[in-house]
């Protein structure tokens, strides 16, 4: 969730919901897998444009060979344009499956390191969820929280594991604290909460702030046991901790930026709140983050290259989340996307709107200068993005879907065209959201590229996404043909995750079936904000 609340506020907002209130107030989990072909004994893409993620460019045609769930061959047909000699092609065994992949464009499945599997807040089931996930090519997804408590996002983890949902592969973090009826106190029970999560399943541990020597505690132990960790450094505690802090202690990836521009602040040691500021009011809080930035040291200030470089001197990974805060600088665009009509729930509809008890619906008095401001924001936040990733740092893909008017599997796409107006090539954008994702969450020897010997993971998509992301879209991209007719080009055609061949433009069909009824139930149609009775 962007810019959570402190710990207290929160676990009483979120974690509560997720672990001391009955079963039945979360979501339901996925019901079996109706949709998807194979794995099958071998599976043949045939003719398509290879892109691997690596940060290759683009190469083909190519036949890929695919057996059970493993790419085994990668096979290239000679030169663009040309016909293909039978005899290049590999044979297709007794039994096999073949799949008229000319002229599209294969791509490795997209990570998403921000993936919330919704909430019985916002009314999304986990079917919803996964099939939008799906429908836009994305196969893996850290869940940063565990919202939905974790052993039932563990369980759906297994089952997404094992084939028996239509859904990503599911990484289950879990949020610093859950399950505890007590607040932690002190490191070594901070320490030993770690252990135990860890023994239940848990890949790694999200964190928001808490008093230091816990806090880095816990960080440690983490390290220790050999998982993740990432943090949202909440502005209730980034005082005492920011990112230099958390990276020393092993923090292996942040959240948002909240923590990075503190770290360069060299004429200040506090964000500068006005008087009036209240935290528990959301949009001073959103507002005045994004006025957060300017206070920081800039491009080429010494302050600014020593926190990237040692930054990087850790491995350390950023994750952005760019596209959740779209709205903070275009209000109007982020609520008059076209794919809400179709696409979003009247529930999630409502979650989004002003209202002043829901997280991320701050739309109280959103103004011009606070849209400029978040524009200024923006332009700053890219710039050390780009700079960090020009020196060698790790920036990865994450959407934080489901708040402030981001819809699942539309966001993360979002989220590729931001890194690219942040100045990363369209090839470094791909890779960031892919084998970067998978590198950060310790499965690039499976998942993140397409590779011989890994994992069958991958979408395709008959138009050229480094040309233009929108043709990955749920909607597609907009094109007018010679004749002058206007249509649509794109739309993830097919989505592969474990050797499993979704389609996926039918579960997008699926998701747009449900939301109609769900419309339809509820006997209204979907308005914006302040213009109904």
């Amino acid at each position: 969730m962007p810019l959570h609340a402190s710990l207290p506020r929160f676990l009483a907002l979120i974690l509560a919901l997720a672990l001391t209130t009955p079963a039945t107030a979360r979501i339901e989990p996925a019901p079996d897998r109706q949709a998807g072909d194979g794995p099958f004994e071998q599976l043949i893409l045939r003719g398509g444009i290879l892109v691997d993620g690596t940060g290759a460019p683009p190469v083909g045609p190519v036949d890929i060979v695919i057996e059970n769930d493993r790419i085994r061959r990668i096979v290239t047909l000679g030169a663009p344009g040309l016909p293909i000699a039978a005899a290049d092609r590999p044979e297709l065994s007794e039994g096999g499956r073949e799949l008229d992949v000319s002229g599209h464009y294969i791509l490795p499945g997209l990570v998403d390191l921000h993936g919330h599997i919704g909430g019985a807040a916002q009314g999304t089931p986990a079917e919803y969820v996964y099939k939008l996930w799906l429908g836009h090519g994305i196969t893996t997804v850290r869940d940063p929280g565990s919202f939905n408590g974790l052993d039932w996002t563990l369980s759906e983890a297994k089952r997404s594991a094992a084939g028996e949902i239509a859904a990503p592969k599911l990484v289950p973090y879990v949020a610093f604290g859950m399950g505890r009826d007590e607040p932690i106190t002190s490191p070594e029970q901070a320490r030993r909460w770690v252990r135990e999560v860890a023994e239940r399943g848990a890949k790694g541990v999200k964190f928001f702030g808490a008093r230091p020597d816990i806090l880095l505690a816990a960080i440690d132990e983490c390290r220790e046991q050999g998982i993740g960790s990432a943090m949202h450094h909440a502005q209730m505690d980034v005082a005492r901790a920011d990112v230099l802090d958390t990276a020393r202690a092993g923090l292996t990836t942040m959240e948002h930026w909240y923590g990075l521009p503190e770290a360069m602040f060299h004429d200040r040691t506090l964000q500068h709140y006005p008087a009036d500021y209240n935290y528990a009011d959301e949009q001073h809080r959103f507002a005045e983050a994004g006025r957060l930035w300017a206070q920081a040291a800039g491009p080429g200030d010494p302050e600014w290259d020593a926190v990237r470089d040692e930054l990087i001197e850790l491995g350390f990974t950023l994750n952005p989340t760019l596209t959740i805060y779209e709205a903070n600088r275009d209000f109007m665009a982020a609520r008059t996307a076209e794919w809400h009509a179709d696409y979003t729930l009247p529930s999630l509809w409502d979650f989004f709107a002003p209202d002043r008890n829901a997280h991320g619906s701050y739309w109280f008095a959103w103004t011009t200068a606070d849209e400029i401001a978040w524009r200024d924001n923006f332009r700053r936040w890219m710039s050390f993005l780009n700079d960090y990733k020009n020196h060698g740092g790790r920036v990865t893909v994450g959407s934080d879907s489901g708040y402030i008017y981001k819809l699942y599997g539309f966001g993360t796409i979002e989220e590729l065209m931001l890194l690219q107006e942040a100045g990363f090539h369209p090839l470094e954008v791909l890779r960031a959201a892919t084998l970067h994702g998978a590198e950060t969450l310790g499965l690039d020897d499976e998942t993140g590229s397409i590779e011989v010997g890994k994992r069958a993971d991958l979408l395709v998509v008959d138009a050229n996404p480094l040309a233009d992301w929108q043709v990955l879209l749920g909607t597609g991209a907009i094109r007018v043909t010679e004749d002058n007719r206007t249509v649509r080009a794109g739309g993830v055609k097919w989505t592969v995750r474990d050797g499993i061949v979704f389609d996926a433009a039918a579960l997008r069909a699926e998701v747009r079936a449900m939301v109609a009824e769900a419309w339809q139930a509820a006997g209204r149609s979907l308005e914006q904000p302040g213009t109904g009775d």
